[in-house]
């Protein structure tokens, strides 16, 4: 069992789901339509977890080359667009490929500040080893940020409320592909049983504007922006 993987004095729990290139860049394969806003809001929280020592879950999507032949042409093996955003990855942090398995050693996030676990579906919880960290772990709240909001963020939204976890999903550090499908979603969520906060709610206000890793215009119009307010200030 791995029932003591947080300790008991520890309150949260961040989920980060798929902050991968492919989902959070313009040049992705399948980028969300709200990419700027949302990479602004993951890059804050994840400083939030940084200085408040929050142990981080993170998922990641990761489908095999098939030499074209698959209909999924976003987050392949191998591939940039599949890996994380760089200012998601933590230097203390283990990796655990999706291979059917439920081996997880004891007490890791003890021993290790994020813990990162390949998928090759939507739904975390079809892949076992992600299935037992998720039920197993002992948190008072499990906080969701990443991508896509209709998609994963949704099902593990969903299958840790139906596990009997308390869920609260950041809003505004959650990027869909669908602004109908979006609202459905929060709607659903919420109806479930999931609070709603932003960004600044949970981690303060912050005078960060840049996003970091994005090279589009609209990214670095903004970072230019940003450094015009700060020097007229």
């Amino acid at each position: 069992m791995i029932l003591q993987l947080v300790k008991s004095r520890r309150k949260y729990v961040l989920v980060d789901i798929d902050t991968q290139k492919d989902f959070l860049l313009a040049e992705g394969k399948a980028c969300i339509r709200n990419h700027r806003r949302v990479l602004a809001h993951i890059r804050r929280v994840m400083a939030w977890a940084r200085t408040s020592n929050i142990p981080i879950i993170s998922t990641a999507e990761v489908h095999p080359d098939n030499n074209g032949e698959s209909a999924i042409d976003y987050c392949i093996s191998g591939t940039e667009g599949q890996k994380k955003i760089h200012y998601t990855l933590f230097k203390d942090r283990v990796t655990f490929v999706a291979d059917g398995n439920t081996d997880l050693p004891r007490d890791m996030l003890r021993r290790h500040k994020q813990i990162i676990l390949h998928k090759r579906c939507i739904d975390p919880f079809d892949e076992p080893r992600i299935d037992r960290l998720l039920s197993e772990v002992r948190a008072n709240e499990f906080i969701l940020v990443g991508t896509t909001l209709e998609g994963s963020v949704k099902m593990t939204a969903l299958g840790l409320l139906q596990r009997g976890k308390n869920v609260t999903v950041v809003v505004d550090a959650v990027g869909s592909h669908s602004k109908k499908e979006a609202t459905l979603t929060l709607r659903k969520m919420e109806t479930k049983g999931a609070k709603m906060i932003d960004t600044r709610k949970l981690a303060g206000t912050s005078h960060l504007r840049q996003v970091g890793t994005c090279s589009c215009e609209s990214c670095r119009g903004a970072g230019r922006k940003a450094s015009v307010s700060a020097d007229d200030d």
